[in-house]
């Protein structure tokens, strides 16, 4: 016997123990010195001295802190991940209804401005109809228990005929199936209406995630409309109106310009009456192309180009969709991540706790991205690029997209993590990121240092409940 490679320990000094989890298992304990000196003893070939120990071990083992073997955990660590890959729980369609947008952010990586928007991609209605019959396929041959169906964009309510078309018909085929449908919608906010949430609620509306780059002044300066106007002011009116029907969730991005404005923009939320209403609040870096500033920690990304003008590609002022965990938090820069979480559970909304980030849906074979033309892509973070397409819903066969295909197919960027205790939850790192930064898409993109201050985060809270508790 001996410890996991799974463990992770938090001494916490107030109450002289030490936090100790298990990131394959998700088993969190606090124990007292004695046992971490147990579980060093047992690293160094050690047998237990007494009865009381050995109890202790097989206490410890019943939840993961303890295994037989590193190789068996290593064959448990692949099991597990194939598990993820060939599960068929969940059916997961992420829809780009338009690449579109209303707003002019700085930082986009679509570069949308001036008459690029106009010739920017948009789904049609036969198309649509496509993507219904593609998903109806998919879920008789894959027999989930639910459907999330989520839109994205571009701006996703800016094309609501497809939208309301989609949702309608696929609810229509869940229930005849037994499915349960539920259904997402990430906006920047502004078309964001009680009309709008109404008519989704009927189809199963699970939750709308909007955007907020920071305090009023920052944010307006972010994400402005195409004439420079501020947005801040119109998408909290909408929030007011929406808030009781529906789950909001409020993401943002930052750069090291408008971090600190951060604070502010959770005063503002914390005063509204729908506070108790969020559902999370999360930020992430600003994703910027190459050709902008790289400095200061943000994410390099290259738009695909022709004639200086980027190509049609999905909004990356999220890396993902929002409901992916993990790429909700690409690249983040490490520290700034840490403050913006610790000060969003100050202000008493839920945020990610920054360990359970993963895996994400690109290692899922039932989760789809699917564009505007009926490209499918393994995650929106790739719909920037045609040629990360690994398939499109007619079926056609293209060399570049089977060869995309058998690339994502290929995916196991942890095998070169050694024994990293955080494989479980973040898979070798982001994908996308990976792809951006280094070129390869296959090698890790580690952020060890903020899941161990995620682990400190969790630590705190667990300290503070057993105080409460006591």
């Amino acid at each position: 016997m001996q410890p996991s490679m799974f463990n992770v320990q938090v001494p916490v000094a107030e109450r002289n123990e030490v936090f100790l989890m298990n990131t394959f298992t998700d088993a969190q304990v606090m124990v007292t010195p004695d046992v971490v000196e147990l579980l060093d003893r047992l690293a160094a070939g050690e047998s237990p001295r007494e009865e009381t120990e050995r109890a202790t071990l097989e206490q410890l083992a019943a939840h993961g802190f303890v295994v037989t073997d590193r190789a068996q955990e290593r064959r448990d660590l692949e099991t597990f991940f194939r598990e993820v890959r060939e599960g068929t729980d969940t059916l997961k369609v992420t829809v780009l209804t338009t690449l579109q947008c209303n707003f002019a952010c700085d930082y986009c990586i679509q570069g949308d401005h001036g008459d690029y928007n106009k010739t920017a991609a948009r789904m049609s209605m036969e198309t649509a109809a496509r993507v219904a019959e593609w998903t109806e396929s998919r879920l008789e041959r894959v027999g989930p228990g639910r459907l999330v169906l989520t839109f994205f964009g571009g701006e996703p309510l800016l094309n609501l005929p497809v939208m309301y078309y989609l949702s309608a018909r696929l609810h229509a085929s869940c229930e005849a199936r037994g499915v349960q449908l539920l259904i997402n919608v990430i906006t920047n906010g502004l078309l964001l209406t009680r009309d709008v949430v109404e008519r989704l609620n009927r189809y199963g509306l699970n939750g709308v995630k909007i955007t907020l780059d920071g305090d009023r002044d920052t944010h307006n300066r972010m994400r402005p409309l195409r004439g420079g106007q501020g947005t801040f002011d119109k998408i909290i009116k909408n929030v007011h109106e929406v808030a009781h029907l529906t789950k909001i969730a409020v993401g943002g991005n930052f750069d090291a310009d408008s971090v600190d404005s951060y604070p502010a923009l959770l005063d503002f939320l914390s005063e509204q009456d729908f506070a108790s209403k969020l559902s999370k609040v999360t930020f992430k870096p600003v994703i910027r192309a190459k050709t902008q500033t790289a400095a200061k920690g943000l994410i390099p990304l290259t738009a695909v180009a022709q004639d200086g003008k980027p190509l049609n590609g999905a909004c990356m002022t999220s890396a993902g969709t929002g409901v992916s965990r993990v790429c909700d938090t690409c690249n983040f820069v490490d520290e700034k991540m840490a403050f913006l979480r610790d000060e969003t559970k100050k202000h008493g909304f839920a945020t990610a706790d920054g360990v359970h980030m993963g895996p994400c849906e690109i290692h899922k074979n039932n989760a789809h991205t699917i564009g505007p033309d009926g490209s499918l892509f393994a995650c929106p973070g790739f719909a920037g690029d045609a040629l990360q397409s690994i398939g499109h819903i007619d079926g056609r066969e293209e060399a570049y997209r089977t060869q995309a295909l058998r690339n994502f197919d290929r995916l196991q960027a942890w095998t070169e993590c050694n024994d990293c205790a955080f494989i479980p939850v973040c898979a070798g790192g982001c994908t996308v990121a990976a792809h951006a930064e280094l070129g390869d898409m296959h090698a890790p993109n580690c952020h060890k240092t903020s899941f161990k201050a995620g682990v400190v985060t969790l630590a705190r809270d667990a300290a503070r409940e057993l105080a409460a508790a006591n």
